[in-house]
């Protein structure tokens, strides 16, 4: 049995979450944030058989796609101090997964 942790953009989580669910999967949606540009994204949790991760993989391959978006990054130096930096382009979107190894689940 596997672990998916999939890291996917707000912008792809309900169009993912909706095709897994409709190929059975079983998916957790976790509110999550970080990276470069520190907005919001949505971690899903897929527990599947073995021979099912690939198909989990290409359904998350085919609904999270990347796009460029035009972002301000503000660094902050404390004491209310705050820096906007040039905009920039910057890729966002599609996902980051990782797969782990369960060694046991239940069902209570």
């Amino acid at each position: 049995m596997k672990l998916i942790l999939a890291i996917v953009n707000n912008d792809d989580s309900a169009r993912v979450s909706a095709a897994l669910t409709e190929a059975g999967f079983g998916v957790t949606k976790l509110t999550t944030s970080g990276g470069f540009l520190m907005v919001g994204n949505t971690t899903l949790l897929i527990g599947t058989e073995d021979e099912n991760t690939d198909k989990a993989i290409g359904i998350l391959e085919h609904h999270c796609t990347t796009r460029k978006q035009v972002s301000s990054p503000t660094a902050s130096y404390g004491l209310g101090m705050t820096h906007m930096s040039v905009p920039e382009e910057v890729q966002v979107g599609g996902a980051t997964i990782f797969v782990l190894d369960v060694a046991q689940m239940k069902k209570i």
